[in-house]
């Protein structure tokens, strides 16, 4: 079809930004057009979410749009981090900001949960991994503390639902996004609405579900005023949980390929047709989370580059500021494998001084401290690729498959020493790119709901033709295999 323009929204856990994409038949070329912080808000001991700060900055970046005398976008779409929700009243009102997903009120919910219903009969039905961040133990852990907003709950709406009601007044809920929350049915892709229950979570308050790709409707008269757009803009439920969006740019991804998105999480995984709810698949907390074109995404979730981002802002606090590029040249300096650690271990969960936090783990397992900024970057590092290595060890054991391709996509797919330890402790190749994994899947999707492009095979190649991706030779070694016997050895 014709010349397009589509807008990307995407909200990550650490920063949001507004993509304008131009598509010319063949390729996409995207400019930014807003970029802003997404920065958790603590009040009283809590640690909330600023969603009507972060629907300005949507609406800032629509507006730039409308200003920079552009075509009418063909379409709008959002996607955003996981398991995070909001709760409305009935006439469609916000009851609160919502909670964020590190908040200490859900310590010990995951236990609380497995005594309700037994952990195999959760994840038969669900088939997600435990973590307590999930929206199942978040919602029980309102519902223990006899909360008001869930007695006043009139709908559920994960984060990428909720600023797609705001602007088009729907209320449903994208299947990608609700299959984070731990309440849906993996085989039945329906809300597990009878587990639901078990936790005193009203039935009520779960909206319809909708495939990816489905047009929720134009933006609302008001908002189109307000930011100066022009006619009935389109807005489309992409994947709209941010890793579906990332999966859906990945060019050449087949059944011998593993899927990193790397950024403040690293999820790991491999697409698949159909969910994975075997005792194996659990003993290895592996989670079945919603794809596009029918697909399940199995993978595990890891603490990425949280931990860096973390230690570099506690050493901005303290006057030392480095740029990325400055903490990579002092890792490559520092003394390789001098300490190792989990990177989700919960001494990482919550947010504060993980230098600190990193010290004192070491210190608690045996290990040497890194006292230098630099062994603490490579610590991170070295053990984020090992972990890695654990996860796709792991994912060929519960698949069957041979994986013999690492393909790293996100804003973490640019720290090339990260790239080049996780092809060394693999044995494996690693393809890096694209950067805009996310913000791409986004567009395809809209491409494909607005018929601009005929299917999701059809997006890969567009977006193949859109960047270059990089590509690291493994150069594994005999220490790498003893880092991983001792890193092995942390996971208890």
């Amino acid at each position: 079809m014709a010349e397009a323009n589509f807008i990307a929204v995407d909200l990550g856990a650490s920063s949001g930004r507004v993509v304008s994409t131009e598509w010319d038949g063949t390729a996409f070329t995207l400019r930014e057009l807003h970029r802003f912080d997404n920065e958790p808000v603590t009040v009283r001991g809590h640690v909330h979410w600023d969603v009507l700060r972060l629907w300005h900055e949507i609406k800032v970046g629509l507006a730039k749009y409308a200003q920079s005398g552009a075509q009418p976008p063909a379409g709008i779409g959002i996607d955003t981090w996981g398991v995070d929700y909001a709760l409305l009243d009935a006439s469609g009102k916000l009851l609160g900001n919502p909670y964020h997903y590190r908040d200490s009120r859900n310590d010990g919910m995951v236990e609380l949960a497995c005594e309700r219903v037994p952990r195999q009969e959760i994840y038969a039905q669900t088939g997600i991994q435990f973590m307590q961040l999930n929206s199942l133990t978040q919602l029980l852990s309102l519902a223990e503390a006899g909360e008001p907003q869930l007695e006043h709950a009139d709908t559920l709406l994960m984060m990428p639902d909720l600023f797609n009601y705001w602007l088009t007044g729907r209320k449903a809920s994208e299947y990608t996004a609700a299959s984070t929350s731990q309440l849906l049915h993996a085989e039945e892709r329906r809300w597990a609405v009878e587990l639901a229950a078990a936790f005193d979570i009203p039935r009520r308050i779960f909206p319809e579900i909708i495939p990816p790709g489905t047009v929720l409707g134009p933006v609302a008269t008001d908002v189109c005023s307000e930011v100066g757009l022009v006619g009935e803009v389109p807005v489309v439920a992409v994947g709209s949980h941010d890793t579906a969006s990332a999966v859906v740019a990945i060019p050449e991804l087949d059944e011998h390929s593993v899927y990193l998105s790397s950024g403040t999480w690293s999820l790991i995984g491999v697409e698949i047709p159909d969910p994975i709810l075997t005792e194996e698949a659990l003993r290895f907390n592996f989670t079945n989370e919603g794809g596009v074109g029918g697909t399940i995404r199995l993978l595990k979730n890891v603490a990425g580059m949280w931990l860096l981002q973390e230690s570099r802002h506690q050493w901005q606090r303290e006057g030392r500021d480095y740029d990325w590029g400055e903490l990579l040249d002092l890792a490559e300096q520092a003394e390789p494998f001098r300490s190792l650690l989990d990177p989700d271990a919960p001494d990482f969960l919550s947010h504060g001084d993980i230098p600190g936090a990193i010290r004192a783990y070491c210190r608690r397992t045996g290990q040497v401290e890194p006292e230098s900024i630099g062994a603490v970057v490579r610590c991170c590092l070295e053990s984020l690729a090992l972990r890695y290595r654990w996860v796709i060890e792991a994912l060929e054991t519960v698949t069957g498959r041979e994986l013999t391709t690492v393909r790293i996509v996100g804003g973490g797919s640019q720290n090339h020493l990260l790239n080049q330890f996780t092809a060394d402790a693999c044995g494996r190749p690693v393809v890096a790119g694209p950067v805009e994994a996310t913000a791409l899947g986004n567009v395809v999707m809209q491409a494909i709901a607005t018929g601009h492009l005929g299917d999701l095979a059809a997006g890969r190649r567009a977006v193949a033709a859109s960047v270059e991706l990089k590509r690291y030779t493994p150069q594994p070694g005999p220490e790498w295999d003893r880092a991983f016997e001792r890193f092995k050895g942390l996971l208890g």
